[in-house]
């Protein structure tokens, strides 16, 4: 293993700053490598991830947010653990977010997302994100300076995402404090080290989101609430109030999460870059690809997880049933096989919208278009108003010797801070 020797990528610090050597490390071994820890399987070729992604009839999903923790109920013996997992995956942590289900479960509850993300709902939640955008730059321009990720990513985000669902602006802080206020944004899922796996966020949200369904329902409205509330699966039958709330809440938190990431990602380029700060304020035309290659060299999530539930080959390699494997997306979008040059960032990358930060396959992100959408209208309107973007050398060190804090977890990809130095407009 050389440098690697001994690293533990689940339980151990040493790649949160920089995991890209060691993907480019198992890459070399093989796109389909087995690391000696814990068995995981780990996907790291392009070609390889979409084909796992794709083949949801032998990959099941049932551990996509777990992985190899806390483990499987029971002994995966045999060629064929289908039963198994159908018989105990109600057993595995976070087995009732859709994240986890499976065809035909999971096209019913992600046929029912669908319904809440329609394209009226995503045009005029854009004219929400308008607005906000410079509102929140409202809160901190006046200073030059700002911590971006607590001052800016995190509350638009949340913002957004609470105006999609219809969230009556009244109890917007109330959602801030409660999802973002102290210590809970350096915390996230899949932490490294002796963490839990736990559900606080999701308990407030699902408590708060099933008061608006009950009232909704009892009440309808002519609001977006009672569009959520009355929402129906693809069959035409109502789902329990429970299953609205779930996917609520997933958009909520699962999508608030990652796009924070990705504006971290975008502005520590800027400040990192005059040059494509300077390149996207003359040809503002250039942000969605800009935004696009900031998915590729950055994914939000480093990976998913799956288990094969027979026996397959990926990339030539024999994964056997019961296998648990990890596509990892931050690796795949560096594959030097797909990307020429992957390492650097290209502003015109042809093939950047390739990525597969959103996933690929049945399970990709439904919220892709959103997170777009919220990454290009803020770095519009934070260009802006915000001239001569800098990285603080006060807080992150000179050029050459940054020193950037990433949330410590194998899931997520993305800084805790960010402080920046800017010239109001």
């Amino acid at each position: 293993m050389g440098e690697f020797e001994g690293i533990d990528f689940f339980k151990g610090n040493e790649l949160i700053g920089d995991p890209y050597p060691y993907f480019d490390h198992l890459r070399e071994q093989c796109p389909v490598h087995r690391e000696p820890n814990h068995g995981v399987v780990m996907v790291t070729g392009y070609d390889e991830a979409v084909s796992v992604y794709t083949d949801t009839a032998t990959f099941s999903s049932c551990n996509s947010v777990t992985g190899p923790f806390p483990g499987f109920p029971v002994p995966l013996e045999g060629d064929d653990v289908s039963d198994l997992i159908e018989q105990y995956r109600d057993e595995l942590p976070f087995s009732d977010q859709i994240t986890t289900f499976d065809p035909p479960k999971h096209r019913a509850h992600r046929g029912l997302l669908m319904r809440l993300i329609t394209p009226k709902r995503l045009r005029e939640n854009e004219e929400f994100m308008h607005r906000w955008a410079d509102h929140q730059i409202d809160e901190f321009v006046g200073r030059g300076e700002c911590e971006f990720i607590g001052d800016f990513a995190g509350p638009f985000t949340l913002y957004v995402i609470a105006d999609l669902l219809g969230i009556p602006e009244s109890d917007h802080e109330t959602f801030r404090e409660e999802l973002q206020g102290g210590h809970r944004r350096d915390q996230g899922l899949g932490s490294t080290g002796s963490g839990t796996l736990g559900h606080s966020p999701l308990e407030f949200l699902y408590d708060r989101l099933s008061a608006y369904v009950e009232d909704r329902r009892r009440e309808p409205r002519n609001d977006v609430l009672t569009g959520l509330a009355t929402a129906t699966f693809p069959d035409g039958s109502t789902p329990e109030i429970i299953d609205v709330v779930r996917v609520a809440a997933n958009v909520f938190s699962a999508g608030q999460e990652t796009t924070v990431r990705l504006l971290g990602t975008a502005l520590l380029t800027l400040g990192e870059r005059p040059d494509i700060q300077d390149l996207l304020r003359r040809e503002p035309e250039r942000i969605p690809n800009f935004v696009e290659e900031c998915l590729r060299i950055e994914s939000p999530v480093k990976g998913d997880f799956r288990l094969s539930r027979t026996a397959a080959t990926v990339g030539g390699v024999d994964v056997p049933a019961g296998t648990v494997l990890m596509v990892l997306n931050g690796a795949a979008g560096r594959d030097p096989g797909h990307f020429d040059n992957p390492g650097e960032f290209r502003m015109d990358r042809p093939n950047a919208r390739e990525h597969l930060a959103f996933g690929r396959g049945p399970h990709a992100c439904p919220g892709g278009s959103l997170a777009r959408a919220e990454a290009c209208i803020s770095i519009e309107h934070l260009l802006r108003r915000m001239l001569d973007i800098k990285i603080s050398e006060s807080s992150h060190g000179p050029a050459g010797a940054r020193r950037y804090d990433y949330v410590p977890t194998y899931i997520l990809r993305g800084l805790q801070r960010l402080h920046l130095d800017f010239t109001p407009a």
